[in-house]
């Protein structure tokens, strides 16, 4: 039986790792760096807008702090996955237009796998990018004056699939770690076509293809002020590595008339993909393991890594240049209020959830600062209850996002996640009389 239900989870990750290679994104700003960087949040984080390094969970997957592993039942196998769906407002100069998105988001489980050990695996995105888009102009060729159009469009993104543990060494400290394989591939391209069709079209293409991994270290400590005041001290650090990708850019000029095709493709000499280094920091204060508050702090130290960037501008054939990137700050203050974990009304049982951040941008945009972000979320953890199942929890949230920087494209997303935590007693011993 314990076989079959791992065979399950096992295609349900397949199903889920074919799902990710659909964007779930439509915004400009997903063809800068290595595209938007996706909430690696579970269900019950996201009802929080991602609050999570503090937290210690007893019936979720905390996957943003793999030391909360060793705080998972001892009698349980918990499986979560996470589906979400969005509405993006973009408006610039006055023009408004909306766009519609959905993805499977993740699918991860966990199990205590010796006392104070706790196991976890699973699928995560990492980045996503999907864009397409136009903007018209003129261009002087000798005397005459055309209708210039650039068409930008751009495809993929970065997943994870992870392995990590956490455990209890001594009372009250606890440290983990996730090991995760990481791949994915990127495509951008810029196409320049004119309205004299005597004129030849340019474009440019970029693709990399990663195949790397990605490490992440995590403590949390546990500190008692009463029977019923804690809080949880909570730190995460991954390091910078390469990740190789290959970069190439194919310039390409395209004789209308003769249907002749003259490329030049720059590759290798150096050029590669990185990770930055990235710290977190947090606390949770919990009351009476019913109220639940906190704050997290995170940094991505993207500047000075040599991330080469796609040029954009086809008026030329300049190539591929290192990037200019800034250090990403996010802040996240967010809680959770359950009255009675085990109560027998219903309406006591329900967690409800909120959390705002800020964040700073990570790369710049013609040499100004790229977008900010402000973002919210309202949720709840509802109990599933019937003859079979008291133990698991429906996660559903709401979250607005808004991304802004002057003389830029703003946008607003609304966007409605949904997350299924099956938490099954797999490790019981019974006892016959």
């Amino acid at each position: 039986m314990k076989m079959k239900k791992l065979f399950i989870a096992a295609l349900m990750m397949g199903v889920a790792n074919t799902a990710f290679a659909q964007s779930g994104t439509n915004s400009p700003y997903s063809q800068y760096g290595l595209g938007l960087q996706s909430e690696q949040f579970s269900g019950f984080n996201r009802g929080m807008n991602g609050l999570g390094l503090g937290f210690r969970e007893h019936n979720q997957v905390n996957y943003l702090n793999p030391a909360s592993y060793s705080a998972l039942d001892s009698l349980t196998f918990i499986f979560d996955m996470g589906a979400s769906g969005q509405i993006t407002n973009l408006e610039e100069n006055g023009k408004k237009m909306n766009a519609r998105n959905s993805s499977f988001d993740y699918a991860v489980a966990a199990f205590r796998a010796a006392p104070h050990l706790g196991v976890s695996f699973g699928l995560v995105p990492f980045t996503t990018m999907g864009y397409n888009f136009n903007a018209s102009g003129t261009t002087t060729l000798g005397n005459e004056t055309l209708k210039s159009t650039n068409t930008y469009s751009g495809d993929g993104g970065l997943h994870q699939v992870y392995l990590g543990a956490g455990w209890q060494p001594v009372k009250g400290l606890s440290v983990g770690a996730n090991i995760s394989y990481l791949w994915g591939d990127i495509t951008k391209s810029v196409v320049l076509s004119f309205s004299n069709a005597s004129v030849s079209t340019l474009s440019k293409n970029y693709s990399a293809s990663v195949a790397s991994y990605k490490l992440d270290l995590g403590a949390q400590y546990l500190l008692s002020l009463s029977d019923k005041n804690k809080v949880i001290l909570g730190f995460t650090y991954s390091p910078k590595h390469k990740i190789g990708g290959n970069p190439e850019l194919v310039t390409s000029t395209i004789n209308t008339n003769t249907s002749v095709v003259v490329s030049d493709t720059l590759s290798g000499n150096g050029l590669r993909l990185d990770l930055p280094d990235m710290y977190g920091a947090g606390f949770t204060y919990n009351y009476d393991n019913s109220l639940k508050v906190g704050a997290d702090f995170t940094v991505q130290r993207w500047g000075k890594l040599p991330q080469p960037t796609f040029a954009s501008d086809n008026s030329s054939t300049s190539s591929m240049q290192y990037g200019n990137y800034l250090t990403r700050k996010k802040l996240t203050l967010g809680g959770e209020y359950c009255p009675r974990e085990y109560d027998r009304i219903f309406v006591r049982r329900v967690h409800y959830r909120a959390g705002v951040s800020y964040a700073t941008p990570y790369y710049k945009i013609n040499g100004n600062n790229g977008p900010k972000e402000v973002s919210a979320s309202l949720g709840f953890g509802i109990p599933i209850v019937n003859s079979m199942n008291n133990r698991s929890i429906l996660n559903i949230s709401g979250q607005w996002v808004r991304q802004w920087a002057p003389g830029m494209i703003k946008e607003n997303t609304f966007r409605i996640n949904i997350g299924l935590t099956f938490n099954e007693r797999w490790f019981m011993k019974w006892k016959v009389e």
